[in-house]
């Protein structure tokens, strides 16, 4: 059995992130699902390995890694193929931007503790809900369909660290209805990497606890 342990949750899309690239790079794990709907990151012996009590964590190497983004990246260093950022520094550049639309744009302000403080706090409903969803999404989008490419991937030949962070926010862009007919590159993309079975065999419904 592996010593590297993903804690996640099915339907997290920072945790879908983690799951795509560790599948990309043939890295074999366990996978110990954690419930966001309970108080099960809350608890006080999560806590004192994750602080801020988040998905996914990442226990390798004998310590525990938070935050998606610098999972991958810790990934990648350690076993740097396929790569998920260019050694060239330029493109590097590149991709991490295109990235960060999505982790550091789009998804912070719509995960799931963000739409709860809506209803429970602001007293939202749930169709003003979706719209804050789906505008922030949107505008997120946008940008990033003007930065994607014509043909291939965001990393070309072969997915990159774009493309991991893209698929899990197409993935949730239609659960909440997202109109997607704008951002024919985008759409185009997703299709391709949900045809490789690393992004395929990542998704919610294939790792969904029984």
């Amino acid at each position: 059995m592996s010593d590297i342990i993903l804690f996640d949750y099915w339907r997290s899309s920072a945790s879908y992130r983690v799951r795509i690239a560790l599948n990309l790079k043939n890295i074999a794990y366990q996978s110990a699902p954690t419930s966001l709907l309970d108080d099960s990151t809350k608890s006080a012996g999560y806590i004192a390995r994750n602080p801020q009590g988040f998905v996914p964590m990442l226990h390798i190497d004998g310590h525990d890694l938070t935050q998606s983004l610098a999972i991958i990246d810790y990934l990648d260093a350690k076993f740097p193929e396929p790569p998920m950022v260019s050694s060239d520094p330029l493109e590097r550049s590149r991709t991490l931007a295109q990235a960060m639309v999505v982790a550091a744009d789009i998804h912070p302000v719509n995960n799931l503790r963000i739409l709860k403080y809506l209803k429970s706090e602001m007293g939202q409903d749930q169709q003003a809900i979706d719209g804050w969803y789906r505008h922030w999404v949107s505008e997120g989008f946008k940008a990033l369909e003007a930065m994607a490419p014509d043909s291939g991937f965001f990393g070309g030949d072969t997915p990159n660290l774009a493309d991991v962070c893209l698929v899990p926010q197409i993935y949730n862009g239609r659960r909440f209805e997202v109109e997607l007919a704008a951002f024919p590159k985008l759409v185009r993309i997703d299709a391709a990497c949900n045809k490789l079975a690393a992004f395929h065999d990542a998704a919610p419904e294939q790792v969904k606890p029984a």
